[in-house]
């Protein structure tokens, strides 16, 4: 497939937002008044302060964070429901709905579903017909991390209000929370798996739902650093993917863990994991040290042996990752870039092997076989132990890219800093 300008369809759903920086994705940020006002051509500004059907725009969700948990996003909420006005002859076309960032996309024949830090938004591509999905719609948070499918519902996972089923012949979400087993509100994964179990991955562990029956609490199982006598190591649980033979991969902020039969692995930079800082200290994106404004990272740094360290990097913290049939996992790190484990050993990629940025974000395998990486400066296809990068140039709406999806007729649909790109031949 050969990139450019003229190879490419591109549609751009912007939410907006910032987040550069940031050193934990599931960290809100306080915005300005006038930061938080609808961009020019956006649904609310077109509006004004009504949303769909002159009805009132809402607010967030008033969801407090326990201590030492990430922040809810708050802010105002754009109008419900809408058509997505498109200029066939405009280069690149921008449908603006506010301050949001795009963390998740599932695509579902003409239908995407993109999870934003403001809900998520069902879109028909054919039709260009939109809808929001927020708290006026009974998610307990308008911060969305993970969008997917469950036994047929459509599972949301949101920052501070636990997983979220919508059943979309009825309307109706049916929310799973701290009460029925899960390990805390703030979810960030959710993978069933091929024997019917369900896994949760939360801020405080991971679950697993044996068969899979969310509703019976008998079948809940919570799994953390203390409870797999350190087998986990680390309690955030970021990620989640199967493997060969059933395996579990997990990405945890404190290295790459594997679950078989009833077996706890784990592994970390100390064991390979990662590029060396040495390496990587002068192709770093982000200069800001977040143990100096969170005592959580300042500790965590501290056990890390990174003390020496004053910069964002911290090779241990996994914030993607993607199972291979062959066996072998593919990590993305903060700040360490791409490391690919073989069951024995990593090996790593960086700026200097052609990766685009050292902070990786998302990984997404095509079901053609091609690996994506998206970074802090770009989108990789990998192939052949080489880097294929698309940027803004190309029609990325934000080098800075935290999600993507692939259709059945292979328009990929790329979640960056501010927006969602589409992209496919013309």
């Amino acid at each position: 497939m050969q990139f450019g300008h003229k190879a490419l369809a591109i549609l751009v759903i912007a939410m907006g937002g910032a987040v550069a920086g940031a050193y934990m994705l599931g960290k809100g940020v306080n915005l300005s008044p006038a930061a938080q006002q609808a961009p020019a051509g956006s649904v609310a500004a077109a509006m004004g302060a009504q949303g769909a059907q002159g009805t009132p725009v809402a607010q967030a969700g008033n969801i407090q964070a326990p201590a030492g948990h990430p922040p809810v996003a708050e802010g105002g909420a754009p109008a419900t429901e809408g058509k997505v006005k498109t200029d066939p002859a405009a280069k690149f076309v921008h449908f603006r709905v506010g301050q949001r960032n795009v963390k998740d996309i599932l695509t579902e024949g003409n239908i995407v579903w993109v999870g934003t830090s403001g809900g998520v938004i069902r879109y028909d591509s054919k039709t260009d017909d939109y809808k929001l999905i927020d708290t006026r719609a009974g998610l307990l948070s308008n911060g969305v991390f993970h969008v997917s499918r469950l036994d047929g519902k459509l599972a949301i996972g949101t920052y501070g209000g636990g997983l979220s089923l919508l059943d979309e012949k009825t309307g109706k979400l049916e929310t799973f929370n701290i009460p029925d087993g899960l390990g805390d509100a703030f979810v960030y994964d959710v993978l069933k798996t091929k024997n019917g179990d369900v896994w949760i991955a939360t801020w405080s562990g991971v679950n697993r739902i044996k068969g899979g029956n969310l509703k019976d609490r008998s079948k809940w199982e919570l799994h953390t650093v203390a409870s797999t006598k350190g087998g986990l190591p680390n309690d955030w649980v970021y990620g989640l993917s199967e493997g060969k033979d059933g395996v579990v991969w997990l990405a945890t902020e404190g290295g790459l863990a594997r679950y078989a039969e009833g077996k706890w692995d784990n592994w970390n930079h100390a064991k390979g994991q990662g590029a060396p800082y040495e390496l990587v200290k002068d192709d770093l994106a982000f200069k800001n040290d977040p143990s100096k404004v969170s005592s959580h990272h300042a500790r965590q740094k501290q056990e890390m042996g990174l003390t020496g360290i004053d910069t964002a990097y911290n090779p241990n913290y996994i914030v993607a990752i993607s199972a291979d049939p062959d066996g072998s996992v593919w990590v993305g790190t903060w700040g360490g870039g791409l490391a690919h484990f073989d069951g024995k050993g990593f090996k790593n990629y960086t700026v200097k092997d052609g990766l685009p940025g050292n902070h990786v974000f998302m990984l997404h395998r095509t079901a053609a076989g091609e690996m994506w990486v998206g970074t802090n400066a770009g989108l990789s296809r990998m192939k052949n132990e080489k880097f294929e990068t698309l940027t803004t140039n190309d029609g990325l709406f934000s080098n800075t890219v935290f999600s993507m999806d692939t259709s059945g007729d292979g328009t990929m649909w790329v979640g960056s800093f501010g927006g969602v790109s589409r992209l496919a031949k013309r």
